[in-house]
């Protein structure tokens, strides 16, 4: 492990139960994200009335973990234009031109970018008003000529006001036509692995849509009767998505990532605003989209809150009193109250603003004033050795300490089960981020205990295919319909196999595996998490 580590070695059950009690309140504050700006937004699949309407700057999820296999760099993971059906052609799926996708880094907890990267796009189109199709022959090569549409970027680094390329005429990975067309897309996507100058990597193009959940929580939370549980919504789905491969000390403050082992990120998208005397004529960027901790938008602003909310930045959002009261004051327990007659958390719910807001820290600064709830030292830049504690702004934000170690068999329900190296400190890409905020909003950050009557979740516990295990780590992009027709002739859900697009029962099977596993796993959460110690951290040594 590159650095040293804000973590001491408390003791294993002390550590379970801290990691409950953190997991639970900061997943709270990542569900209770947004409750500070009327615009941010997380694992947002159509989660606000104008960019449904505009799928290709829609930022669904972001992704921030210490790469496994590298372990001193970190891995930034964004992705957008969400629910792509592998059939939808022929023009299928690509990034808007001109557009501006960023990643964010605020290493000095000023709600402030000091690190951006920014990917923009531009077409390639071999079709001169000749054909319709997207390719006229086999690929095998991102360069072959049978390939008529493709997309190149440029990415830059944005840094104390300097910009610099790192990047120059990538090109992206084209959309999963079909095993005829494209009999091996993992050639492909390695093609479009391109190397970063001073060190990393970076992938733009399509894969498999790496969250994994049950969306019908919004058919009244599960049904009204928890019986709509269990399947997969997005399985079979693919996006968008850049990811970025970098040296830790190219995100720390002061590129110092053994003193200052803690980042905030969050993703943005613009684009250029029309012109009201010439609409065709671009304007300046305009943000339409903004991303940090998962399904902030979704579950927290109101609905006339929420394109507000992907219009703001993480400075706004400690000024935001709507939102702020939205997040004192969550309406998902009261709505879970009136289904399900369970009590919902008494208010305000510090628990969720606190440390959401600003990251977990024992002397973390809080809206009220009041002492942090979480009294431990984990994923806040006021850890850090070389930040003005009186420059701190209270943010949405993704954060991440890069110095706790690898967790060697890392658990679904990160800081909840005792694995101090996932959700909410950071999110990778195996983390149950819907387990762990349902509980939060629940008041388990509390009470220190699960809330039995919804422990087993939505019942999705794994994607619906496995991620691989280098650089982009996410599965390749399905290239079977998501909807398909059963013996007799009624609609079935189709199973992806993202790796080539093949259906198999093995799937399937692997899936009902994963699921006693994880629930197993669970259990075993929740037990040691009743036992309540406390886990001692240290703040890293200046020098």
């Amino acid at each position: 492990m590159r650095g040293g580590s804000l973590l001491t070695n408390p003791g294993r059950g002390a550590l379970a139960w801290y990691a409950g009690a953190a997991a639970l309140a900061l997943v709270a504050g990542t569900g209770g994200a947004g409750l500070v700006s009327e615009v941010a937004d997380a694992s947002s699949h159509r989660e606000a009335p104008l960019i449904a309407g505009d799928p290709e700057v829609d930022n669904t999820d972001v992704y921030a973990f210490v790469s496994p296999d590298k372990q001193d760099t970190v891995t930034l993971i964004a992705n957008w234009l969400p629910f792509q059906e592998p059939n939808g052609g022929p023009n299928f799926y690509f990034f808007k031109p001109g557009a501006q996708y960023d990643i964010n880094i605020d290493n000095d907890g000023d709600a402030r970018a000091d690190v951006t990267y920014r990917w923009v796009f531009a077409n390639d189109d071999k079709r001169d008003g000749t054909t319709f199709l997207y390719n006229n022959g086999v690929v095998n090569n991102l360069n072959d000529p049978t390939l008529l549409f493709k997309q190149t970027y440029t990415l830059s680094e944005i840094k104390g006001g300097h910009s610099r390329v790192l990047v120059h005429d990538g090109i992206v990975a084209p959309s999963n036509v079909g095993p005829t067309s494209m009999p091996n897309y993992g050639r492909l996507r390695q093609q479009a692995v391109t190397s970063v100058e001073g060190g990393g990597q970076t992938y733009a193009g399509q894969a498999e849509d790496p969250f994994f959940l049950d969306l019908r929580v919004f058919d009244l939370i599960y049904g009204a009767n928890l019986s709509e549980r269990g399947q997969d919504t997005l399985a079979g789905y693919n996006v968008q998505t850049v990811a970025l491969q970098v040296p830790k000390s190219a995100l720390a403050l002061n590129d110092d990532d053994t003193r200052n082992p803690v980042i905030g990120v969050w993703s943005a998208t613009s684009q250029p605003g029309m012109q009201v005397k010439d609409p065709k004529a671009g304007g300046d960027q305009v943000q339409v989209s903004r991303l940090g901790n998962p399904l902030v938008n979704e579950l927290v602003p109101a609905a006339n809150q929420k394109d507000g909310f992907n219009a703001s930045t993480p400075a706004d959002d400690s000024k935001n009193q709507k939102l702020i009261d939205r997040v004192l004051n969550p309406e998902l327990p009261k709505v879970i109250q009136q289904i399900y007659n369970i009590p919902a958390p008494a208010t305000p719910r510090n628990d969720l603003a606190e440390i959401f807001l600003t990251g977990i820290a024992k002397n973390a600064p809080t809206l009220d004033g009041s002492t942090p709830p979480i009294q431990a030292d984990l994923n806040s830049q006021i850890l850090n050795a070389d930040v003005d504690a009186k420059a701190f702004v209270p943010a949405e934000e993704l954060r991440l300490n890069m110095s706790v170690p690898v967790t060697a068999n890392p658990n679904r329900l990160g800081v909840l089960g005792g694995d101090l190296q996932g959700f909410p400190n950071g999110r990778r890409l195996t983390d149950d981020v819907v387990d762990i905020e349902l509980q939060a909003f629940e008041g388990a950050a509390q009470t220190g205990q699960l809330v039995p009557a919804l422990a087993a979740g939505d019942k999705v516990n794994t994607n619906n295919v496995p991620f691989v295990n280098t650089f982009p780590y996410l599965a390749l992009p399905s290239n079977v319909a998501v909807n398909q027709i059963d013996a007799d002739g009624m609609p079935s859900g189709g199973v992806p196999s993202g790796a080539g697009g093949t259906a198999s029962t093995g799937v399937v099977w692997m899936r009902v595996a994963g699921g006693i596993a994880a629930a197993a796993c669970f259990g075993a959460g929740l037990l040691v998490s009743r036992r309540r110690h406390r886990l001692t951290v240290s703040r890293p040594a200046s020098s």
